[in-house]
């Protein structure tokens, strides 16, 4: 398990008192969790990427899931499913991107596990011309449902080649779905929707998330992609947030209601398609908004959200929209300086504080 992250707790997300059952999981128990589900709800669902299988197929040398991946998200799934549904494959994204997008046109449901979210771009050949133009150009008569995985973000001292946040390089390509699971609840909600999907779905997994703990029902479900959800109540100032961001969102929140300030606090889920209408409606409410984002700021997901609110929203704003990002610069190596890259909760509340005239 490649982070060291100090494992936290949240509150159930369908309420206090909801009589569902479920338990107490973290954030990778419940990935892995949909993984096994998806796999015996579907034969036609099968996983590929390097080391996912621990070196199956080559059981003369005494090597079965040795890791299940860096990040043990396939862990235990090669004893039940076998080789053929649990794939090793060569160091190669490119490859493996290529071939998923022939396994989904002959009926399958590849999911491939890219370690990170930053090797998405060795593979962009397969993604902008194949996986996302495929069915546009055989005018709907195929379908690309492939499922990408992969761990995004800073704050854990992967350095700069191993810690991006680009999500709106992905937004950006139409045909491509991307979500960005905030708790266990919705990563295995969202990773189900994904799998399901008749399109590529890119689920991006903030390392910073992995070990986070929280409510996860039961029984399998999915949480539909292209809909955020409001995590917090408010009516002063509407914080936006994705991913691990949503929790900086939220203790942001917490120490704003200290001094007396109300934050609605929306939770993006879903890049692309994007649900516009949860977070206009916030603004519509509270007249203030702070969008945080920990990509860097140019032509990112909270541009792209601040131009949405500025031209559908614009006589509401009793204020400018502000945005709390990470700095235009590689992710730092250094863990002082990744310290300051990543927004955290008091820059959020020094941005509210001086939004409102505090």
């Amino acid at each position: 398990m490649a982070t060291t992250v100090k494992e936290t707790t949240q509150a159930n997300p369908l309420g206090p008192g909801t009589n569902v059952p479920g338990k107490e999981m973290r954030y990778r128990e419940a990935f892995n969790k949909t993984l096994r589900d998806e796999l015996r709800r579907d034969p036609s669902v099968f996983i590929m990427g390097e080391d996912v299988a621990g070196g199956a197929g080559r059981e003369h040398l005494g090597i079965i899931d040795s890791w299940g991946g860096p990040f043990a998200a396939t862990k235990g799934l090669i004893q039940e499913f076998g080789a053929k549904r649990i794939k090793d494959t060569p160091i190669s994204e490119a490859a493996m991107v290529g071939a998923a997008v022939g396994a989904a046109l002959t009926g399958t449901r590849p999911v491939v596990d890219l370690m990170y979210f930053d090797f998405t771009t060795v593979a962009f050949d397969q993604l902008l011309s194949n996986a996302a133009k495929s069915r546009y150009m055989f005018g709907g008569q195929t379908k690309i449902p492939i499922t990408l995985f992969a761990r995004s973000g800073a704050g854990t001292g992967h350095a700069a080649q191993h810690s991006e946040n680009f999500y709106s390089i992905i937004a950006h390509i139409p045909g491509l779905k991307i979500v960005a699971p905030s708790d266990p609840y919705t990563v295995r909600g969202l990773l189900a929707a994904a799998i399901r999907d008749d399109d590529p779905v890119i689920v991006c997994n903030h390392k910073k998330l992995i070990n986070l703990s929280g409510f996860v029902p039961d029984e399998s479900y999915v949480v539909e992609i292209g809909k955020g959800r409001r995590v917090r109540e408010g009516s002063d100032v509407t914080l936006v947030g994705m991913s691990w961001t949503t929790e900086v969102c939220k203790q942001a929140a917490d120490e704003l209601a200290k001094q007396g300030v109300s934050a609605d606090v929306i939770d993006v889920l879903s890049m692309s398609p994007l649900d516009e209408d949860i977070i206009l409606d916030s603004v519509k409410k509270t007249n203030r908004v702070v969008i945080v984002d920990e990509d860097t700021p140019r032509c990112s997901m909270a541009s792209e959200i601040a131009a949405v609110i500025a031209d559908q929203a614009f006589d509401y704003l009793d204020a400018p929209v502000k945005r709390v990002t990470g700095p235009h610069t590689p992710v730092p190596y250094s863990r002082p300086l990744e310290t300051v890259f990543i927004p955290d909760a008091p820059a959020v509340v020094a941005t509210t504080r001086k939004l409102l005239g505090l």
